[in-house]
């Protein structure tokens, strides 16, 4: 089981993104899908993000 969590920014509102380890990103509107993400990439969008 996965177990996906979300941005402490996120507050207590349902529109958001979630993150699960080794699983990748979704939508918590939309939690039966998912979108697939190395751990290269997501590193490398963090860097990016990290860097703003």
């Amino acid at each position: 089981m996965t177990v996906w969590r979300k941005s402490s920014y996120s507050g207590d509102g349902d529109n958001c993104v979630e993150v699960g380890h080794g699983v990748g990103i979704r939508d918590s509107k939309a939690p039966s899908t998912h979108l697939s993400v190395s751990s290269e990439a997501w590193s490398a969008f963090l860097k990016v993000v990290r860097a703003q």
